[in-house]
């Protein structure tokens, strides 16, 4: 695990990409508080969709992964640069990372961070941890710093399925995963960036403190609405195939089912303090990211 090295770092170019992104667009905003505006950079395939930035005073330039000449002048001049994973699985969404890591090695650029997880492997049973595992291993050619992320809260609300409507939340068997919010570790990476508090090579997982299944979850949903939730255990195959029912892809359905085989193994189960020892705050609940999504009335 990669120590922490608490210093302040002085404000040169940090750039950051996919910063219209869910994650990436916070982290800049946690940034924007710690860092002169003229210190940051944006890298984003659309530079009109960062229009607000660019009124802040924020660099944006467009760099897309796809197209790795147009990294060499989204990451001129940083000193740092935050590789935002993207959302593809494969041997794609690698060869994506792998271009940014040696356009920012081919830029000067002094450490090159990446949002990993926790769960990062190449045996995991869940294919993009595999993915996280090859670009890490890319990654460490050089300094840098892979954020071991822990899995996002906000795909617990996509796991609900009809069980606001029916009492029942049905999914496979699961475990143990330390969901985290979005915004924490969005600041935790603006942290990091901004020097506050520095990692070098796999930071320890950055997650919430506990970790809960989604018997757990039936019960915070429960609390929520104020009525119980059941939770219901499908068998792996009738999962797969009520989703392939719905229209969506068999490969995109067994690629899921993959999230719940590697809970079941433990793969998401670790959680630690070192998360809120770098934001100096307690992590956002579970049950606050519940809430957030649920509908109104």
């Amino acid at each position: 695990m990669g120590s922490i090295i608490v210093n302040r770092a002085g404000f040169t170019m940090i750039v950051i990409t996919g910063a219209t992104g869910q994650l990436g667009s916070q982290v800049v905003a946690r940034l924007l508080e710690r860092v002169p505006a003229a210190g940051i950079g944006v890298s984003v395939r659309d530079p009109a969709r960062a229009a607000g930035l660019a009124a802040q005073g924020v660099r944006v330039r467009r760099g897309d992964f796809a197209d790795p000449a147009s990294l060499a002048g989204a990451f001129e001049g940083a000193a740092q640069v935050l590789v935002v994973s993207t959302d593809e699985t494969g041997d794609a969404a690698v060869a994506h990372h792998v271009a940014a890591i040696e356009a920012a090695r081919d830029a000067g650029v002094k450490r090159v961070l990446y949002t990993s997880h926790q769960a990062a492997a190449a045996d995991s049973l869940f294919a993009p941890m595999a993915d996280h595992a090859a670009t890490e291993r890319r990654l460490a050619e050089a300094p840098y710093a892979a954020l071991r992320n822990g899995f996002y809260a906000s795909t617990v609300p996509l796991l609900l399925g009809e069980a606001l409507r029916t009492g029942e939340l049905v999914a496979p068997a699961d475990g143990p995963v330390a969901w985290t919010a979005h915004a924490d570790l969005a600041e935790a990476a603006a942290i990091v960036l901004a020097g506050e508090g520095r990692f070098d090579g796999p930071t320890p997982p950055l997650t919430a403190p506990v970790a809960l299944d989604l018997r757990d979850v039936a019960v915070l949903l429960g609390e929520l609405v104020g009525r119980p939730i059941r939770r219901v255990v499908a068998e792996d195959e009738d999962w797969v195939a009520t989703l392939t029912g719905h229209g969506v892809p068999a490969a995109r359905a067994e690629l899921l089912l993959g999230m719940f085989r590697a809970a079941r193994r433990g793969e998401f189960a670790a959680a630690g303090p070192d998360l809120e020892a770098l934001l100096g705050r307690p992590a956002t609940p579970l049950k606050a990211v519940l809430a957030a999504a649920l509908p109104e009335g």
